[in-house]
């Protein structure tokens, strides 16, 4: 199979763009509802969470689901109106409550409240946490920060190693794979009420070490192309001959990345559930921004600038006489 990507660089453009842009509004909407892109849980924000589970082995106990309304009466009744509540589960017998940081005593009175309103909870499936702000705050920070040095490191490094255009299509390539994977989360926390914890910032720079690491693979075969051409060949087919030889090294190592990822997604419980869907979503966008953005975006540049030819290799042109040939 051979690709002529930069044939169709306009779709490979616009499916890029229609992805970015939805993402983008969710998060304007985001921002309108929660205050903030994305919904943050309890590592940023700080505050109590809990999560409780019906003990179904109680006779009668989850005959009905529960009623996000009737809950929300009863944190309203305890000064809590203003808590995130979801109720989650198939049959609607679990429920997670975000709200302010609360003591031992008013955790316990508000858990003995529900359970008089909507019956016992499984101890074993409850779970209580509780995070200062201070903390939240300083994870935010400490994240935002290494993402930034991480950026910063990699301009540095590409720019040393490769000529300028080459580093700002890779730079241009990563934030393409950043953008994909934080709208989506954005899309899943305004449909889902999912949230994002300081293992998404891990996700996120795991994702711009995997993207760099593959578009590096495609620039370095074509520069190596572009030095070992002998016939002027045009830049596209230059680079479509480049992104072709590495296309099935790419797959492969994608591939073989997703199999555990998608494992872990399945069945390594809701603590890693979205951390591997993050990386799933940053991975296939960060392949395909190695193959169809950064190099189709190489092409374009070089293009427009009158570079769209590789550059006469030295030597005599053909019919030539060496310089070194001895006349007859």
């Amino acid at each position: 199979m051979r690709l002529n990507i930069n044939k169709q660089r306009q779709l490979w453009w616009t499916l890029s763009a229609a992805v970015v842009v939805a993402g983008l509004i969710s998060m304007v909407i985001s921002w309108q509802q929660l205050g903030t892109p994305l919904r943050p849980s309890l590592d940023f924000v700080g505050g109590t969470r809990l999560q409780l589970e019906l003990d179904c082995s109680v006779p009668g106990n989850c005959d009905r689901p529960i009623e996000a309304g009737q809950v929300r009466s009863i944190l309203t009744s305890q000064g809590l109106g203003g808590s995130s509540i979801q109720v989650v589960g198939e049959d609607r017998q679990a429920l997670s409550i975000r709200t302010s940081t609360l003591d031992v005593d008013q955790r316990t009175q508000l858990v003995n409240s529900l359970t008089e309103e909507l019956g016992s909870f499984d101890a074993q499936k409850s779970q209580i946490d509780t995070v200062g702000p201070t903390l939240g705050r300083q994870l935010f920070t400490q994240g935002l920060l290494a993402l930034i040095v991480s950026f910063a490191g990699i301009i540095v490094y590409l720019s040393f190693r490769f000529q300028f255009d080459y580093a700002l299509f890779a730079i241009v390539a990563l934030f393409h794979d950043v953008l994909i994977t934080v709208g989506i989360f954005s899309i899943l926390g305004l449909v889902l009420g999912s949230e994002v914890d300081s293992l998404f910032i891990v996700a996120l720079l795991t994702i711009i070490g995997f993207s760099v690491n593959d578009t590096v693979v495609i620039y370095d075969r074509i520069r190596e192309t572009l030095a070992q051409d002998k016939a002027n060949r045009p830049i596209d087919q230059i680079v479509d001959e480049a992104v072709n030889q590495t296309l099935g090294r790419s797959i492969n190592t994608t591939a073989t990345t997703m199999l555990p990822l998608v494992g872990i997604f399945l069945f390594g419980g809701e603590t890693l559930k979205y951390f591997a869907l993050a990386l799933i979503v940053g991975f296939l966008a960060g392949v395909y921004s190695s193959l169809f953005l950064a190099s189709t975006l190489l092409t374009w540049w070089r293009e427009r600038n009158g570079q769209g030819m590789s550059p006469v290799p030295e030597g005599p042109t053909p019919g030539e006489a060496s310089p070194d040939s001895n006349e007859g």
